[in-house]
């Protein structure tokens, strides 16, 4: 099994920045799918950005124009830039991967890293 973990949560002040990462235990021949979720307190996890496999990246409407997801194959490494973020912003954020190790096929998840945006 692939293991994800997750660093760059912490709290932050609204407008201010933060970077997730996500870093896969073993390398990964091919990654279909990256992408980060969140879930808030009380609420079911959502999509935030993901990449798929054609190279589409899709967002969530609440978070377009603020957050960038990217990846650095070579290192197993997917990123969630946040800008601007504002205190509805605030939950657990877990990554996912879907990929390839020779012949086998995985679908992992993080651990989740806590965002809390407040003043």
């Amino acid at each position: 099994q692939v293991q994800l973990v997750e660093s760059g949560g912490g709290l932050v002040q609204p407008g201010g920045s933060l970077r997730l990462s996500c870093v896969a235990s073993k390398f990964i021949d091919r990654m279909y799918y990256k992408g980060w979720f969140r879930q808030a307190p009380g609420k079911q996890r959502v999509l935030v950005a993901a990449i798929s496999s054609d190279g589409t990246f899709n967002y969530a409407d609440s978070v377009k124009g603020r957050f960038t997801i990217s990846s650095d194959d070579a290192k197993n490494t997917v990123y969630l830039q946040m800008n601007s973020l504002k205190p509805e912003d605030s939950a657990v954020y877990y990554c996912n991967i879907q990929g390839k190790i020779l012949t086998r096929r995985f679908d992992s998840w993080g651990q989740g890293t806590l965002v809390t945006v407040s003043s």
